[in-house]
């Protein structure tokens, strides 16, 4: 196993010696199996070890970023001289520079954030146990013609942070999962639909018979799609995609959309753009869920911020670079991987939930659209004009009548976000917290 502060420390002090004003490294170390069967037999069986190192090094108002994968102590030397050579000749930006010694994070341990499963690695025969089971689960089903594949797996991941500003640190964590995706129908009729979770204790998982069980139940209600006729109807967000529709918010309270130009949120900071009494939470620090981190990618420490309180826009989501450029603080969410500088990103989210389950809002629908899967995007950055594939069932006297496919969802995500509904459904353990969300109003394109 790698030492990995000891390759930062590396880093940096080659980085010195080549000529770097000031620098940061990162160093991640990984290790995954997955197994896949098919029809009752291994399918496909995958590991991977690796470590990967980047260096980040300031000249001035100028930077480089190098990476490799090979940790000896020559290409270490000689990725810092090519990275202070390459910022020798790199364009300046004044918004640049490591964190002032006293904005860093001075706890950085993450050892009770629980987000190590620290027994064993499993076994690949229990990881294919396990999926064979979820594939006969949901060939147990009658209509399921066959399940296209059964995965299980896990990773153990690690990463450390160095820079010249004094700031030192890394944390681990593990994730095992498991997933199903099961078909009905034959040739053109065919039909598929999957269920799948990924947690970091495997015991938190859950069993092989409720994935395959869910895979097919969800498969077999797609049956024999119908086209809905074109017209504007109230929406409703399945749990499992409502995430993506907050997701757009996001993005464009994202500082780097915001010091472009390119957001159709750039004017609206302290301006109500979702119901009120309806907040969104970045919590980087909840206890055994998978987004969560000490510290961001520049040594800040990370903490708990309202994104939107109230309905009402509080804030971007910054790293110091786009926090400089907009005359702000950094919010402390800088990520980076091995071969680029950091750049601000969002962690744990939720959304405020409702009283209500996804079926009253069914209920109180009467006639509309229950969207379960999306594919494509049209969304422009500056106006918000929306528009999605998408598939689910339709909904009639408040009830789901028959499955629907092959239509289009639009609108403008200013209008849509201010008019949601949330339900009380959200998966808690997840770092997407976002319950199934009606919206009045879309335009739904289909026959």
């Amino acid at each position: 196993m790698h030492d990995l502060s000891s390759l930062t420390a590396a880093l940096l002090d080659a980085a010195g010696k080549a000529g770097a004003e000031s620098a940061d490294a990162i160093a991640t170390s990984g290790a995954s199996l997955s197994i896949e069967v098919r029809a009752g037999a291994l399918e496909h069986a995958e590991r991977s070890e690796g470590v990967d190192i980047g260096l980040r090094v300031l000249i001035g108002k100028r930077q480089a970023c190098v990476s490799a994968s090979d940790t000896s102590e020559r290409t270490i030397s000689e990725m810092a001289e090519r990275a202070v050579a390459m910022a020798r000749l790199a364009p300046e930006d004044p918004f640049i520079g490591l964190a002032d010694p006293s904005q860093l994070a001075t706890d950085v341990s993450a050892d009770w954030l629980d987000l190590v499963e620290t027994a064993p690695e499993p076994d690949p025969a229990m990881l294919q146990e396990a999926a064979l089971a979820a594939e006969a689960s949901a060939l147990s089903h009658h209509g399921i013609s066959q399940v296209e594949s059964a995965s299980a797996g896990f990773s153990n991941t690690a990463v450390h942070l160095a820079a010249t500003n004094g700031f030192a640190g890394g944390y681990a964590r593990s994730s095992h999962w498991l997933s199903t995706v099961a078909i009905t129908g034959e040739g053109t009729g065919m039909e598929r639909d999957y269920f799948g979770e990924s947690r970091i204790y495997r015991g938190d998982l859950p069993s092989p018979e409720e994935v395959g069980r869910i895979a097919a139940e969800r498969t077999l209600a797609r049956a024999k799609p119908r086209k809905p006729k074109t017209g504007a109807y109230p929406v409703l967000y399945d749990e499992r995609v409502a995430s993506g529709l907050i997701g757009h918010l996001l993005q464009a309270s994202n500082g780097s959309a915001v010091a472009r130009g390119s957001s159709w949120l750039k004017d609206k900071l302290g301006e109500q753009i979702l119901p009120a009494g309806l907040s969104i939470t970045e919590d980087p620090r909840r206890v055994r869920v998978g987004g969560s981190k000490p510290f961001d990618a520049e040594g800040l420490p990370t903490r708990a911020r309202q994104i939107v309180e109230n309905g009402v826009l509080t804030g971007w989501t910054l790293d110091l670079a786009t926090a400089r450029k907009l005359g702000m603080d950094s919010t402390a969410n800088a990520a980076r991987g091995t071969s680029a500088p950091p750049s601000p990103t969002v962690s744990n989210i939720a959304l405020t939930e409702g009283d209500q389950s996804r079926g009253d809002l069914i209920r109180d629908m009467g006639t509309g659209l229950l969207v379960t899967s999306l594919i494509g995007s049209s969304i422009n950055a500056t106006t918000g004009d929306y528009s999605r594939g998408a598939s689910g069932f339709w909904i009639e006297n408040g009830e789901i009548a028959y499955p629907v496919n092959e239509l289009t969802i639009a609108g403008n995500l200013l209008e849509m976000l201010v008019s949601i509904r949330p339900a009380n459904d959200a998966r808690h353990w997840t770092s997407r917290v976002v319950p199934s969300l009606l919206v009045e109003g879309l335009t739904v394109a289909g026959d």
